[in-house]
């Protein structure tokens, strides 16, 4: 695409909070509660990108034995945590104040509910700068690896999808990005880059490269 685009959507989880680390560690210790004793790179491995509906099956499936009203307790978990502890990706206000200065638009899509990204923006100080363009997979009927998300982002903007860049640290995010028609850019500081290499447009390890990677 010709760059730079119109709309930049960023997911939310480990693109402008740095939530993944604190949020990988819950489940894991929740998960050896329950019966279930995986590493953190298993965790990253099989649920990062994914859905906490998504976790529960998966750890279900592979032996943990979640009660019922599981999802409720270890949502519960998650935010008391984050909204302690999370910080914002480093780096992550100045690419929003390069695109203010551009006058390009950004918006928020993730897989998290409301709920999450509520705490972890407000607590990093970014939520005032994305209100009213934060979509969540409770918004659309199918959470990424679909489309839906950033689909819906871009139709609520006026944009066309090939006139939109997703920034993306998972696979399964990725995969929704391209499925969009979106140039897609990985951002693998905490990734690994050969899970994401063969979906992405452009990989970057440091959120100062990605004013120049969109044409700023």
């Amino acid at each position: 695409m010709n760059l730079p685009p119109d709309l930049v959507i960023f997911d939310c989880d480990g693109v402008l909070v740095d939530s993944e680390p604190l949020t990988n560690v819950i489940i894991r210790d929740n998960l050896a509660r329950h019966g279930l004793k995986i590493s953190i790179d298993q965790v990253v491995d099989l649920f990062v990108g994914g859905t906490m509906m998504g976790v529960m099956k998966t750890a279900r499936d592979m032996g943990a034995k979640l009660p019922g009203g599981w999802l409720d307790t270890i949502y519960s978990e998650i935010f008391d945590v984050l909204a302690d502890r999370v910080e914002p990706v480093p780096g992550i206000a100045a690419v929003l104040d390069a695109l203010d200065d551009a006058g390009i638009r950004y918006a928020v899509g993730s897989n998290g509910p409301h709920r999450k990204m509520e705490i972890t923006l407000t607590r990093t100080g970014l939520i005032e700068r994305l209100q009213g363009r934060i979509y969540s997979r409770e918004d659309v009927a199918n959470p990424k690896p679909a489309p839906d998300v950033y689909l819906k982002a871009a139709q609520e903007a006026g944009v066309a999808p090939d006139r939109c860049v997703v920034v993306e640290d998972s696979a399964s995010g990725a995969r929704a990005g391209k499925a969009a028609n979106m140039c897609t850019f990985g951002y693998v500081a905490q990734s690994d880059p050969a899970r994401l290499d063969p979906i992405c447009d452009r990989l970057f390890a440091s959120m100062d490269a990605l004013p120049d990677l969109l044409g700023l």
